[in-house]
């Protein structure tokens, strides 16, 4: 489960198991834990974030798609 990008509270990270799904990142804080998709981005799924804070995890994961997907496709070697 390696950590791809730490920005404030927030941790974002891939599951190992995941590699035939679509790019996405999981991002937690705490217990709140969300799931998104990194093309195109959108939301999976959620627990426990309030919505102001998805707003900002999404535009986080917009300035940083890119290096989210090549920490993505490095990981597996896609």
């Amino acid at each position: 489960m390696p950590t791809v990008l730490r920005w404030g509270p927030y941790r974002f990270f891939i599951f190992g198991n995941d590699g035939s799904e679509p790019p996405h990142v999981h991002v937690q804080r705490d217990r709140a834990l969300a799931k998104i998709w990194l093309r195109p981005i959108a939301l999976a799924s959620t627990t426990d974030f309030r919505a102001h804070e998805l707003r900002r995890i999404l535009r986080l994961v917009e300035d940083n798609q890119s290096r989210l997907e090549e920490a993505w496709h490095e990981f597996f070697g896609s």
